[in-house]
């Protein structure tokens, strides 16, 4: 047992109950998945501790970690069948009966309902006693999971308006006299008990209306999962937590991506860090900029139509050597929908400042800004007009991008089938990044179908067009949606003609022969399902081939034909691999003639009859094929330790017959070793191996390894 990935570890025994054939057959056995045996105890040998590398080191004091369940031995002392049939739970589930109207027992989904809750209310009357507070951070984010899971369950029973305060309330009651703390604090558990059923059950209606749609979407689709991202917008937008979401979709039969939701969890953790230096220094700055959007009128984006404009300050707020500014019309692009904010410029009579980012909040914007000069003049003056000037290279290259998006979407409908769904991107000046919905990497020929496909489009020289209009208007034309983005009543239609209809708010190009060029530059695994493509456009192409071209011939030259680089290259590879596999055989047969000069050497070391050496390897996986051959030639175990002495690399070996593995553990001959030599390692009772830095150690290791086989 261990309680991580490193730390105090050792083997352990569990204590159970045999409860009966009522509970089972004569072929179930404890540990296994039955309810027949009742595992109650459990005890821990203390006696190593487990390292990053995997090796054991004995403590230097063994212990023993003894846990009992006592609700576990309360339900067996009572006599009932689990810990919810016990005093502790049945108050509970009572009340969840008399609110609810269903009864325990009468269906699997009520059941488990009602066992939630009894169990949640419990752990939220103790966390809010303790001090503990709904949050997004550490335990008070999982005090707000456990708290809206059971809001979730409650709302699955049909309870409505408030009733979480009844459970902890009765809990309170029931475990008062035992733990005076809950009752002093009674006030404070309901007052929060409160505001988190009502914050969160304004949204739970929502959340559940598009988790249902998702789960539609993935079974009209024959999907057996849903995205990461589907589960990722329940989690950010709706505050979902992630188990509740993936206990109700696998309650439908389906499951979720696991691994994908983590990687945007970590993307979102590593931009959050990123963009505001992380914890609540970020959350503040979120906060200012919402309260400073809030205080001014609303910004008229113009941007579509211009990148340069003369307006009015309709707010400033300066912070150190950055601003927030807010301005009468703006013609740069908030970040959404994908698309990168623009940058830019703000220049008035004296003075200028660097538009280093733009906010959106809602269907508002707030830029951010940066001092270019020191002084009064650092910023403009109240009630000054500037002229807000969009980064022109920047803006077009994005706009390149962001139509050679909606042309490469439209290629792997097209090649790849209607199962592609948009699943994630980024747009900017320097490369797109389009991640979709597709179960296998995309063959060399898919690629490249692809890339022809969208650079023929672009050679057409297609119209690009845009229009506002009603949502069911939009729908009517056949315009893609992203699953999950809010729409309003009015929707932005973005259309390549003869090619594509979607609802975007990004900018975009006048026509498709204005991208130039289109190149792929990778294609990979973003997550489970969900593929990932990387391209540039245009200018950044042309650069891409030239770089490509350049590298090439620089190969040709230094592979002596500066002509054919190609098959110079194909002629070094098949030297290179001739070369490789000759110097293979040649140190198989140096391990060979090792090997039999080891059999050759076998001695008695207290009841062992072995090879107890020094070899010049350092690679334990070498080391590990002499041992092999030395065994298979003479029969014996093999105790071996070596050293690469130009790498540093040392490595140890032991290889026990079945017979010397009765008596002693090569794990355990390794583990008083292989701290000689600077390392550590692991294994079984038959083979262990271990690595090392210190090559000088060689000779304490195996007079270590001699010393321990002596005391068996």
């Amino acid at each position: 047992w261990q309680g991580g990935p490193t730390g105090p570890c050792g083997p352990c025994s569990e204590m159970y109950l045999d409860r009966g054939l009522d509970f089972g057959s004569e072929d179930d056995r404890p540990g296994d998945d039955s309810d027949r045996f009742l595992e109650y105890w459990n005890h821990v040998f203390m006696t190593y501790n487990l390292s990053e590398d995997g090796s054991l080191t004995p403590l230097p004091k063994k212990n023993i970690d003894t846990g009992m369940g006592l609700e576990r031995m309360a339900a067996i002392l009572q006599g009932v069948e689990s810990v919810y049939d016990t005093d502790l739970f049945q108050p509970l589930i009572e009340l969840a009966e008399e609110k609810s109207g269903l009864r325990y027992g009468e269906d699997e989904g009520v059941t488990r309902a009602m066992r939630v809750i009894s169990d949640h209310s419990r752990g939220m009357t103790f966390l809010l006693a303790a001090g503990v507070v709904p949050s997004n951070e550490d335990r008070g984010y999982v005090l707000r999971r456990v708290m809206r899971r059971a809001i979730q369950q409650g709302k699955a029973l049909g309870l409505e308006g408030s009733w979480l305060g009844d459970f902890t309330g009765r809990t309170i009651e029931m475990m008062g006299d035992a733990h005076p703390q809950v009752v002093a604090e009674r006030d404070r558990i309901d007052r929060w008990v409160r505001a988190e059923e009502e914050s969160f059950g304004r949204t739970l209606d929502r959340g559940t209306a598009l988790l249902e749609e998702i789960v539609a979407r993935a079974i009209e689709e024959k999907n057996s999962w849903i995205s990461a991202d589907d589960a990722f917008r329940l989690h950010d937008t709706f505050g979902f937590p992630y188990d509740l979401t993936r206990e109700m979709v696998e309650e439908r039969g389906l499951s979720v991506d696991d691994q994908g939701f983590e990687v945007l969890m970590e993307e979102q953790r590593n931009q959050s860090r990123s963009n505001a230096g992380g914890g609540a220094e970020g959350a503040d700055r979120h906060q200012r900029i919402i309260d400073f959007a809030a205080a001014g009128p609303e910004s008229e984006f113009v941007g579509y139509q211009y990148l340069r404009a003369e307006t009015g300050i309709g707010a400033l707020e300066r912070v150190n050597g950055t601003a927030l500014a807010k301005l009468e019309q703006s013609p740069f692009y908030a970040e959404g929908g994908g698309q990168v904010a623009d940058s830019g410029r703000l220049v008035w009579d004296g003075g200028e400042a660097a538009v280093s980012d733009v906010i959106r909040i809602g269907d508002d914007q707030v830029l951010e800004l940066k001092a270019t000069t020191e002084g009064e003049g650092a910023w403009p003056p109240d009630g000054a007009t500037v002229e807000a000037l969009v980064d022109r290279d920047a803006r077009f290259r994005t706009m390149r991008n962001h139509t050679a998006t909606h042309l490469l979407h439209a290629a792997l409908c097209e090649r790849l089938g209607t199962h592609v769904h948009q699943a994630g991107s980024s747009v900017g000046p320097d490369k797109l990044r389009f991640d979709f919905s597709h179960g296998e990497s995309l063959s060399p020929e898919d690629v490249g179908w692809i890339e022809e496909r969208v650079n023929g489009w672009i050679k057409d020289g297609e119209p690009v067009r845009w229009m506002v209009m009603e949502k069911p208007e939009a729908e009517k034309l056949g315009a893609m949606a992203l699953f999950g983005e809010k729409y309003g009543d009015l929707v932005r239609v973005v259309e390549v003609e003869n090619v594509s209809r979607e609802l975007c708010g990004g900018t975009h190009v006048a026509n498709t022969a204005e991208i130039g060029i289109f190149k792929i530059v990778t294609e990979s695994s973003s997550a489970a399902n969900v593929r990932r493509i990387e391209a540039i456009t245009g200018p950044d192409a042309i650069d891409w081939f030239r770089d490509r071209a350049g590298e090439l011939d620089e190969v040709g030259h230094l592979l002596g034909d500066a002509r054919d680089p190609v098959r110079a290259a194909r002629d070094a590879a098949t030297q290179l691999a001739e070369a490789s596999e000759g110097a293979k055989k040649a140190a198989r047969k140096e391990q060979g003639r090792l090997a039999t000069d080891l059999a050759a050497a076998v001695g008695q070391i207290g009841s062992f009859n072995l090879v107890l050496a020094e070899v010049p390897i350092g690679n334990p996986k070498e080391i590990l094929t002499v041992a092999k051959q030395v065994q298979a030639t003479s029969g014996t175990s093999a105790v071996l330790v070596g050293a690469d002495r130009e790498s540093g690399k040392v490595g140890m070996v032991a290889l026990l017959t079945p017979d010397d593995a009765g008596k002693a553990s090569a794990r355990d001959i390794v583990a008083e070793a292989a701290p000689k030599i600077g390392g550590g390692g692991g294994g079984s009772d038959e083979m262990a191996q271990a690595g090392g830095k210190n090559p000088d150690g060689i000779t304490e290791a195996l007079a270590a390894a001699r010393q321990f086989l002596e005391s068996v």
